[in-house]
């Protein structure tokens, strides 16, 4: 997929993603902490944090580097940079800068961070390999990187159920092995391979059982539609009754995780870590 593509796709989703960012960021917190107690942020770290989003994880990370510190928070999205810079004036965080790029052509200088950190990103990374030894570049010798991704659809399966449907409607068939996908990198060993075939080692991996929860099955509908670029994309290209047909689908599949006690769903993710050698 052609970079300017894949900009546009999270242009787009910009807006829906700072609307969900709150729910996203309480249902990840657990994953979040491991992330940074795995990349070794504290008091006084220099992080990049790669496909940042609104950022409620660079603000995070911000928090725990303090005034000596410093965080990077790099997305190809200019309109997720925004949200980010905003998010960081009011948090009253003076020590959080942005870059806009694609992970894979990162500009900075050699040896420049101890940490960098990608949150929900890096499964959807055109090519994880090359954006691993940008950052292996990037990191200190002894830094560590550390992300989080999802594991398998079955520990996911509203997330994979809905993706299904969504490319059944649109006739589209899955991302093949070895390519961008919500799940290209949850397999056991998959991620830890890539970490080590790029050079890291001290190679680490966290399962995390972590429901998503929310307070309506229609609640999670909307979220995936305004804040998940990747699903959007799926039928973005087909006709105005398909896709109603397709969301249709999906806010049934959605209500069969809805019960009095709001709606629920298992969830799953990995975080995995790697140190560049010193």
């Amino acid at each position: 997929m052609e970079k300017v593509e894949v900009r546009n796709r999270w242009e787009d989703a910009a807006p829906g993603w700072a609307k969900w960012e709150g729910i996203i960021a309480t249902w990840v917190e657990p994953a979040t902490t491991a992330m940074l107690d795995m990349a070794g942020v504290a008091s006084g770290s220099k992080v990049l944090d790669l496909a940042c989003g609104a950022g409620s994880q660079t603000l995070s990370a911000a928090r725990r580097a303090g005034r000596q510190g410093h965080v990077v928070a790099s997305d190809i999205s200019e309109r997720m940079l925004e949200q980010t810079r905003r998010n960081a004036r009011i948090a009253g965080l003076g020590n959080v800068s942005t870059l806009c790029g694609a992970a894979e052509e990162l500009e900075v200088a050699p040896g420049s961070f101890d940490a960098v950190i990608c949150r929900l990103g890096f499964m959807l990374f055109a090519e994880p390999a090359k954006a691993l030894v940008a950052v292996r570049k990037a990191l200190k010798p002894g830094g560590k990187v550390a992300v989080v991704v999802f594991t398998t659809p079955a520990a996911n399966p509203a997330r994979a159920k809905a993706t299904q449907i969504l490319l059944r409607y649109a006739g589209k068939a899955p991302p093949p092995a070895g390519q961008p996908g919500m799940f290209s990198l949850g397999a056991l060993g998959t991620i830890e391979r890539l970490l080590a075939e790029s050079g890291y080692i001290g190679v680490e991996r966290r399962q995390m059982n972590l429901p998503l929860r929310m307070r309506s099955a229609a609640d999670a509908l909307q979220m995936i539609q305004e804040a998940f670029a990747a699903s959007r994309a799926i039928v973005s290209d087909c006709s105005e009754a398909v896709r109603a047909a397709a969301w249709a689908e999906v806010a049934e599949m959605l209500e069969t995780f809805e019960s009095d006690k709001g709606f629920v769903t298992p969830g799953e993710l990995l975080v995995a870590a790697g140190t560049k050698p010193a």
